[in-house]
């Protein structure tokens, strides 16, 4: 029995499958922009090749879900849709009591006082915050958050609003350790790039949040609650390190 050989376009569709980059709203865009361009071109003379081979190509991004110039940049406008995006995850321990840590998070304005990719938190009532992020661009990324589960000393949980340009959400744990050793602090943040435009503007940012990023964050939390204060570049990098004051 003779096998199958496969096409190129077969081959191309199923290496797509794999890097899928586009969102479904998008994808169904490009199909009727696409459709619309084709037919379009078919009218004219072969003058409008071009926008036979343009209508085609938006075709190709929407039957597929794979958009090269998304790949290009960095970009996956289909995190929504799948549920993907940054997931992080650290933990450390801090010779403070846990009320103390706890009160510390509790107040999330002191949250960009070492995490750095955020520019600032004002609490708006008692659950409800609005939170503006750093960006490589003129205009910050902001979002507003409800915290959507507590236990004093124990657990704190924050979610951006449904809606936000920035899907958002944060968990922080707290464990009292035996002896009087401190508190185990365990902290998962997770955030799904915008889609369309707005994920090619903010690109740049996803890409700087890390798990190292977050760890070097937590250090910096925790010679604030321990000393007090806020560390110089030169303690920065010494907490870093692993290089006590």
């Amino acid at each position: 029995m003779a096998q199958h050989a496969t096409t190129l376009p077969e081959q191309q569709t199923r290496a797509a499958s794999h890097l899928r980059n586009v969102g479904d709203l998008e994808r169904g865009l490009s199909l009727i922009g696409g459709g619309a361009l084709v037919l379009y071109g078919l009218r004219r003379s072969l003058g409008n090749l071009v926008l036979i081979l343009g209508g085609g190509a938006l075709i190709y991004r929407g039957l597929t879900g794979y958009c090269a110039t998304y790949q290009a940049l960095g970009v996956n406008t289909a995190h929504h849709d799948t549920g993907h995006g940054v997931a992080l995850r650290s933990t450390i321990t801090v010779n403070k009591p846990t009320s103390e840590v706890y009160q510390f998070w509790r107040h999330l304005e002191n949250l960009p006082r070492f995490i750095q990719h955020l520019e600032s938190v004002a609490s708006t009532d008692g659950k409800r915050s609005h939170w503006v992020a750093k960006a490589p661009l003129l205009a910050p990324i902001e979002w507003d958050a409800d915290i959507v589960n507590e236990r004093e000393n124990a657990l704190l949980s924050w979610r951006s609003l449904p809606g936000s340009d920035v899907d958002h959400a944060g968990t922080v744990r707290f464990r009292e350790l035996p002896n009087g050793r401190g508190t185990e602090v365990r902290v998962r943040l997770e955030y799904a790039p915008p889609g369309g435009m707005v994920g090619v503007a903010v690109a740049n940012l996803f890409k700087t949040l890390t798990e190292q990023q977050l760890k070097e964050d937590l250090r910096r939390f925790k010679q604030i609650i321990e000393t007090g204060e806020t560390p110089t570049t030169a303690d920065y990098a010494k907490v870093s390190q692993g290089v006590s004051r």
